[in-house]
């Protein structure tokens, strides 16, 4: 006798049990069939990209803007010469549009190359 009232416990629990999760599964889906979700979506906003322009100098070599631009920035190498040639010829030229962190990485990793091969290149942010 006891362990029939034992197992109509068990089941009288685990009824319980799924009722709750039935329950709590309903409110979810009422919550993002209302709108709810999607209010937090509507929110976002895509981060401020920043321009990353390499300056021109007298003293950096041509070759070496290139290298900068291949290995710090994974330009083309077709790319990198027309950049390097905007740089040589305009005094500045633009390497790419990225976000604030990327940005300012590349631009330290282009001074820490720079100043570990003893040319003056610097390499500035501006916001698009």
């Amino acid at each position: 006798m006891a362990a029939r009232q034992f197992q109509a416990g068990k089941m009288l629990f685990l009824e319980l049990i799924c009722s709750i999760f039935i329950d709590m599964e309903f409110d979810e889906k009422s919550e993002t069939q209302t709108g709810n979700q999607t209010s937090f979506s509507e929110d976002l906003q895509e981060p401020p990209q920043y321009r990353v322009v390499l300056l021109n100098d007298d003293f950096t070599t041509k070759d070496f803007v290139v290298a900068v631009l291949v290995t710090v920035f994974h330009k083309r190498h077709e790319d990198a010469d027309v950049i390097m040639e905007d740089v040589h010829k305009k005094g500045r030229g633009v390497v790419g549009a990225y976000t604030y962190d990327i940005a300012a990485t590349r631009c330290l990793q282009v001074h820490e190359v720079a100043r570990q091969n003893g040319f003056p290149l610097r390499c500035v942010m501006e916001q698009i």
